[in-house]
């Protein structure tokens, strides 16, 4: 699992989604769509969904939805998408990462700083990506969040 980054969104599907051509291959998703394009990001929210709808506890389902909803700007789905997994993977320093990302983006400062202690204490190690994550850019000058990064070694 990878941490996201709305600023430096890596793709990892190994097809150009934002044109998907007509192909009923069978199920909901796949229905004709002529030569229209959709975007990635909306592509991502249908499919993943469709995967969620038959199986609810898909990881990897849940972590694409949740970046999905956030890069579209739907920063309250991607909090329940990420809480959602929080409760499948526990012990998961990155899922915690961006549960507290997700948090940050909905103004909830309190719980964002939680879940951001909550990471690092389960391993989460990309100092650089959080001292740069524009999602986290509310905590910047909480006294907690410079503090987590005191203990965690030097000043961002």
């Amino acid at each position: 699992m990878r941490v996201r980054s709305r600023r430096q969104r890596r793709h990892f599907l190994p097809v150009e989604w934002t044109e998907y051509y007509s192909q009923d291959l069978g199920g909901s998703l796949f229905q004709p769509l002529g030569k229209e394009k959709i975007q990635e990001d909306e592509f991502l929210v249908a499919f993943c969904e469709d995967v969620l709808a038959r199986a609810p506890e898909h990881v990897e389902a849940l972590a694409l939805l949740g970046e999905a909803y956030t890069a579209r700007g739907d920063f309250q789905k991607g909090l329940e998408t990420d809480l959602r997994l929080s409760r499948l993977k526990p012990d998961s320093g990155v899922v915690h990462y961006n549960l507290a990302c997700s948090y940050a983006l909905t103004g909830q400062k309190d719980e964002a700083m939680g879940a951001l202690e909550r990471a690092v204490a389960l391993g989460y190690s990309d100092r650089d990506h959080l001292c740069n994550d524009s999602d986290l850019e509310s905590l910047r000058d909480d006294p907690r969040y410079q503090a987590l990064l005191s203990e965690w070694g030097g000043k961002e």
